[in-house]
């Protein structure tokens, strides 16, 4: 496990050009808006997917990125139907958590319609630890990347922390990266998951830089292995915002599935803490 202090002794790996935090307006030109991954509102989306956007919305996120759901791709809500919605609260669908599977040509056409740029396989299409099936799965994945750009679209992939472990003395994670293209498929970094596995965000940025244009920034509990309110766990999110041009980020998504009261108030709290650093 990286320890905060471990954290705060790597203070930047890219030097004098690093960029610093995103302006809580966010408008700075050049930096990250922040934006919300809707999982976080899973349960109030699948009540009222607009009248939660607009909460969204009302507290200063403009950007976001949709999940699966039992309500399909964008809770009850068409493509167009999500891509208007969005538009008329000033709000940009930019990516969407989605499956590889047998209907993913249908879930590429979705989201033509709905103006997204990104979509992100959120878990790996054939199980199995080893080496060779991360080599198959990340030819699947270069497959899918191809397919994706033809539309306009990218492709990309969301990790956990099962990914980080090791085949052989090899970090399947690192056997992803080597295998896939990196203009094929976009890599989304989901930080609190990669301090769980014990492994280093810098460490990444410096091996494969510019290769994660997407961020899940989630702060985590340690002891319970959960996600919790920024500056409550062990990530140290103002040397990861301090490190954003290494990583090639674009879009920085909070992401947060438990809370201490509601969705809505964890998310104020994060923003709160997101301006004060």
């Amino acid at each position: 496990m990286i320890s905060r202090r471990q954290f705060v002794k790597r203070t930047s790996i890219a030097g004098a050009s690093t960029l610093l935090i995103p302006s809580f307006s966010f408008n700075t030109p050049n930096q990250p808006r922040y934006g919300v991954q809707l999982y976080s509102f899973r349960d109030d989306m699948l009540k009222d997917a607009k009248a939660t956007l607009e909460q969204i919305a009302d507290i200063g996120i403009k950007k976001i990125e949709s999940a699966r759901s039992n309500k399909g791709l964008y809770y009850g809500l068409s493509p167009e139907g999500m891509k208007k919605t969005c538009e008329d609260l000033g709000m940009q669908l930019t990516s969407g958590h989605v499956a590889l599977d047998d209907d993913f040509e249908k879930t590429m056409e979705q989201a033509v319609a709905s103006g997204q740029e990104y979509l992100i396989c959120s878990s790996l299409p054939s199980k199995g630890q080893t080496i060779d099936n991360y080599k198959k799965v990340a030819e699947a994945f270069n497959k899918a990347g191809e397919s994706c750009k033809k539309l306009g679209l990218k492709f990309g992939y969301h990790n956990h922390g099962y990914e980080f472990e090791s085949d052989n003395g090899h970090v399947l994670y690192d056997v992803l990266m080597d295998q896939t293209e990196p203009d094929l498929v976009h890599m989304e970094l989901d930080l609190g998951w990669v301090v769980v596995a014990g492994k280093d965000p810098l460490d990444y940025f410096e091996k494969y830089p510019g290769r994660f244009p997407l961020w899940h920034l989630k702060d985590m509990n340690m002891h319970e292995k959960e996600s919790t309110e920024f500056g409550k766990g062990v990530l140290d999110i103002k040397t990861m915002m301090n490190n954003q041009k290494a990583s090639g980020v674009k879009h920085i998504f909070i992401e947060q599935e438990e809370y201490a009261s509601t969705p809505l108030e964890s998310m104020k709290h994060n923003m709160k803490f997101l301006k004060k650093i």
